[in-house]
């Protein structure tokens, strides 16, 4: 379960993002106007350390891209190349964006959704009188279930989720959809 805290993110993730995208070898291009966020997915830290969230975006009438970010409240070492930027959050404090390609930790719960069948958490948010309310959820991810060695196993991680994307593959991989998408597509293979 995913604890969304109501806080104010300095920049926002989509702010950082316009950055960081263009400069990605991986980037299609074709970045007019404003990034939009399509969906998301997270899946939980074990340890409880580490936020763990995919965002689905796109420029208009661009492609849908896949970026995985991890969020620390202090630099993961030998990622520098992997820093997406450093937001102020604020209830957590200081909290360092990195893609989540170079984090072992969302390595870890992406081969681990993949190989149980598991899913993306279930999101909370606290409301203004104290409890806890389950968020709706629009994009969902899940995977296949396999059976492979987990310390062995690497992923791919598709980016650019272009029309026509159909999720068959002869590989062990994470699945989804979103808003506008109702067929799995292929989203991380193992």
């Amino acid at each position: 379960m995913a604890l969304i805290h109501r806080a104010e993110l300095v920049p926002g993730k989509l702010d950082i993002l316009s950055t960081w995208l263009p400069s990605q070898a991986w980037f299609p291009g074709g970045a007019d106007g404003e990034l939009e966020r399509v969906g998301a997915y997270r899946f939980d830290d074990p340890a409880g350390e580490v936020g763990i969230e995919t965002l689905l975006v796109r420029y208009p009438g661009g492609p849908v891209l896949q970026v995985p970010l991890t969020y620390r409240a202090a630099p993961l070492e030998g990622a520098d190349d992997a820093l997406v930027g450093t937001m102020h959050h604020s209830v957590l404090g200081e909290r360092w964006a990195y893609d989540g390609t170079a984090d072992p930790v969302y390595v870890q719960a992406v081969v681990a959704a993949i190989v149980r069948g598991g899913h993306q958490a279930d999101e909370v948010v606290e409301a203004d009188d104290g409890r806890l309310v389950t968020r709706e959820l629009t994009t969902f991810a899940h995977g296949s279930g396999a059976d492979v060695d987990v310390a062995r196993t690497t992923i791919d991680v598709r980016r650019v989720l272009t029309d026509g994307i159909d999720a068959e593959s002869e590989r062990p991989a994470l699945r989804g959809r979103w808003p506008g998408q109702d067929d799995d597509v292929v989203l991380v293979t193992a």
